[in-house]
C-alpha cells in the first residue's frame, strides 16, 4: 500500500513559476501545472499512488516496495537533484530538473544515469488531473505519449519503449555503466499545437548554468555560506518569474499537526513574507528579485491601499476562494485538504509596517526610485491613522474573535515610523509633525496597554497574560533598544513559556479545546521554526551571544539532508510538519545567519 514519505523525505525542484516534490524512493508526489496555484496533476502527497505520481527508480518484484535512494545530493549549488541507488546488480543514478522557462513549455526532465553493473529500471508515470479527481485520455500522437483532459495536455518523450496498464504508462528498460536514458514531461493547453521536443541534455547543460550563474551574486561569505545559499536557492524557487510574486510554499495542506485540521493553502504570496523575504534578498546582493517584488505589489495594491488584502495570488489576484477537496484523504489523514484561503479577506494590521519596512529598506538601499511607491507608503500611513486602534486578526491569522494584538500595533508604529523618516530625508511631502504625534501615541497606548508590569513582559493582546513569539520582533523593528528590561523580560519569559522540551518556540499557547484557543481551532501544533530563529536573534541582541550560536546550529540540524524547512517542528515526533519548504523558515535562517556572523558568534 502506497504512504506518503515524511516531509522531510522530499526534495524540490522547480522552474521559478511552478514546484514538485520527490520522494526518497524516486517518486514525484506533488506537482502543479503550469503555475503553482494551479491544480495537481500529481497529488499522491495528499492521498494515494491513484491520485497521480511518477516513479523511476530501480525495478522491484514480488509486489515488493520501491527501495529508497541511498544517497542523494543537489549538484553543486542548484536545483538539479541527483539520487542513487545500490543494488544488487549495480548502481545508477536518476538526475531530476525543471529547465528554467523562457519561451518552451513547462517541462520535468528525469535522466537515469548507469553508474556500475546492469541495474533493471521502472518507470510508472500515473497522471491525475484535477488534485486527482480526472483520469486523463492518454494516446499515442507520433511516437509521442500525450495525456489530455480538459484544458489541460502532459506530453512524455523518451527513448525508451512505453506500455500502458491499470491506467498507467510504463517502461521497463536496463542502463549499463555511463549509459542515459530520458524522460521529460511538457504540459501544454490542450487546444494547442504539441509543445516542441525537447533535448534533455542540453536543458540539463543550461539549467546547471542558471543557478551557477545566479548564485555567483550572492554577496555572503561567511561560515554559513552553505545554509544560506540553499536558502537563498529555495526563496528563488519559490519566486513566479513572470511577476516577482513569491509564494509562501509550494503546497496545500501539509499538516501543522499530524491528523489535525490545521491544514492550509499556502501556494499563494502573502504580502508579510513577500516583505521579509525582500529585505533578505537585499541584504545578499539580490537587487533584481528584490526591484521585481516591489513593482509586483505596486501592481496588486494598485489604487487602493485601503482595501489591502493580507495576500494575493503570485499575479495579484485578489480572489482567493477557499474549498475543501473531499476526494483526497489528506496528508497522513489530515483533513479537510484545502484550496484557496479564506484569510485573505481578513484586516492584519501588521501588515501595513511589514510592506512599509520593506519600501523604507529598498529606499535605503538604493533600490531604484519609484515614486509611486513612496505615494503608495503616505496612502497606507493614512488609512493607519484612522484604524490603528482597532482590534484585528494579526499574524498568525486567528479565526477566532478580532483581538487587539500587540504585534499589530508595534507593527503600526514601524510604518508610521519609517515614513516619517521618509519624510525628514526630504524625499516626500507629508504632515510631519502629526505623525510624530501618531507616532508617539501607538508607543505610548502599547507600552500602558499591551505591558504586563507584574511579569515584566509584553502579552499577546491588550487585557492578556498570554504571550506570543511574534513579541520577539519588538528589539529587531527598534520600538525598543534590546537592553530596556522590558524587552529582556519579554524575551525571558517566552523562553520560559513557549519553549518546547528541546528549547524550540511555540508561536503562541494552544488548547485541546478550540473554544480555549485563541485560533478558534482545535488541536495542537508544532514549534514555529521562524520564531525560533527570532528567539536565536534577539539573545544575540542581549548579548547572549553563544546562547544565540548554539540555538541557530540546532536549527540547522533540522534541515533535512538537503537543507530544506517546513513550516513547523513537532518535538514529539522530531519531524517537520506543516507546508514545505516554507520561505517564512528560509527566509529567518538567512536573517539569523548574517546577524552571528557580524557579531562574530559562530564555531570552527
Amino acid at each position: 500500500m502506497y504512504v506518503a514519505g515524511r516531509i522531510e523525505d522530499y526534495a524540490l525542484i522547480g522552474d521559478m513559476q511552478t514546484a514538485a516534490l520527490i520522494g526518497r524512493d524516486g517518486s514525484v508526489d506533488w506537482l502543479c501545472l503550469p503555475r503553482f496555484d494551479s491544480h495537481a496533476v500529481f497529488a499522491s502527497l495528499l492521498g494515494t499512488e491513484e491520485h497521480g505520481c511518477w516513479r523511476v527508480g530501480p525495478a522491484t518484484t514480488g509486489g515488493a516496495e520501491p527501495p529508497r535512494a541511498d544517497r542523494r545530493r543537489y549538484s553543486g549549488d542548484s536545483l538539479v537533484l541527483e539520487s542513487e541507488w545500490d543494488t544488487p546488480r549495480g548502481t545508477v543514478r536518476v538526475i531530476d530538473f525543471m529547465p528554467p522557462r523562457e519561451q518552451h513549455a513547462p517541462q520535468l526532465v528525469r535522466i537515469v544515469e548507469g553508474v556500475s553493473g546492469r541495474v533493471p529500471m521502472r518507470s510508472a508515470l500515473r497522471m491525475r488531473f484535477s488534485y486527482g479527481w480526472v483520469v486523463p485520455w492518454v494516446q499515442q500522437i507520433e511516437g509521442r505519449t500525450v495525456a489530455v483532459a480538459g484544458p489541460d495536455s502532459v506530453w512524455l518523450d523518451t527513448e525508451a519503449e512505453t506500455y500502458g496498464k491499470d491506467l498507467t504508462t510504463y517502461s521497463d528498460f536496463t542502463v549499463a555503466p555511463g549509459e542515459r536514458i530520458a524522460f521529460t514531461i511538457s504540459w501544454q493547453a490542450s487546444h494547442k499545437s504539441p509543445p516542441a521536443e525537447p533535448d534533455a541534455e542540453a536543458a540539463l547543460e543550461a539549467t546547471q548554468s542558471f543557478w551557477s550563474e545566479w548564485v555567483d551574486h550572492c554577496t555572503y561569505h561567511g561560515p554559513y555560506r552553505e545554509a544560506v545559499v540553499r536558502s537563498l536557492i529555495t526563496l528563488k524557487a519559490l519566486t513566479y518569474a513572470p511577476t516577482g510574486g513569491i509564494v509562501a510554499a509550494p503546497t496545500t495542506s501539509l499538516p501543522e499537526c499530524i491528523g489535525g485540521m490545521r491544514n492550509w493553502d499556502y501556494r499563494y504570496t502573502w504580502l508579510r513574507d513577500a516583505a521579509i523575504t525582500l529585505s533578505s534578498l537585499l541584504r545578499t546582493g539580490y537587487h533584481q528579485e528584490a526591484l521585481a517584488w516591489r513593482e509586483w505589489l505596486l501592481r496588486a495594491v494598485a489604487g487602493d491601499p485601503e482595501n489591502l488584502q493580507i495576500m494575493y495570488g503570485i499575479a495579484g489576484e485578489r480572489e482567493l476562494s477557499e474549498a475543501e477537496l473531499n476526494w483526497l484523504p489528506g496528508y497522513e489523514n489530515s483533513t479537510p485538504v484545502r484550496i484557496g484561503n479564506g484569510a485573505a479577506g481578513q484586516l492584519q494590521l501588521d501588515v501595513y509596517g511589514e510592506v512599509t519596512e520593506a519600501l523604507h529598506l529598498a529606499h535605503m538601499t538604493g533600490l531604484s526610485r519609484n515614486d509611486y511607491a513612496s505615494l503608495l507608503q503616505l496612502k497606507l500611513i493614512g488609512y493607519l491613522e484612522d484604524h490603528w486602534d482597532e482590534p484585528d486578526e494579526g499574524i498568525w491569522e486567528v479565526r477566532g474573535p478580532r483581538r487587539h494584538f500587540v504585534h499589530s500595533k508595534v507593527m503600526a508604529w514601524v510604518a508610521v515610523d519609517r515614513t516619517v523618516k521618509l519624510i525628514e530625508s526630504g524625499d516626500v511631502d507629508g504632515p510631519l509633525d502629526r505623525w510624530r504625534d501618531l507616532r508617539d501615541e501607538i508607543h505610548r497606548d502599547v507600552c500602558e496597554k499591551g505591558y504586563d508590569k507584574e511579569r515584566n513582559t509584553f502579552t499577546q493582546s491588550y487585557g492578556s497574560r498570554e504571550l506570543d513569539a511574534s513579541l520577539l520582533l519588538i528589539p529587531q523593528m527598534g520600538f525598543l533598544p534590546p537592553d530596556d528590561k522590558r524587552v529582556i523580560g519579554t524575551i525571558e519569559a517566552i523562553q520560559r513559556e513557549l519553549s518546547t522540551e528541546d528549547g524550540f518556540v511555540m508561536r503562541y499557547p494552544t488548547s485541546q479545546l478550540e473554544a480555549d484557543n485563541v485560533d478558534g481551532l482545535h488541536g495542537e501544533e508544532g514549534a514555529f521554526l521562524a520564531c525560533s530563529f527570532w528567539l536565536a536573534d534577539d539573545l544575540a541582541m542581549i548579548g547572549r551571544v553563544e546562547e544565540a550560536r548554539k540555538l541557530f546550529e540546532r536549527l540547522l540540524s533540522l534541515r533535512n539532508d538537503l537543507g530544506l524547512l517546513a513550516e513547523e517542528w513537532d518535538s514529539r515526533a522530531q519531524r517537520q510538519v506543516g507546508n514545505f519548504p516554507q520561505a517564512f523558515s528560509h527566509v529567518p535562517l538567512i536573517d539569523t545567519a548574517l546577524r552571528l556572523t557580524a557579531s562574530g558568534a559562530y564555531s570552527g
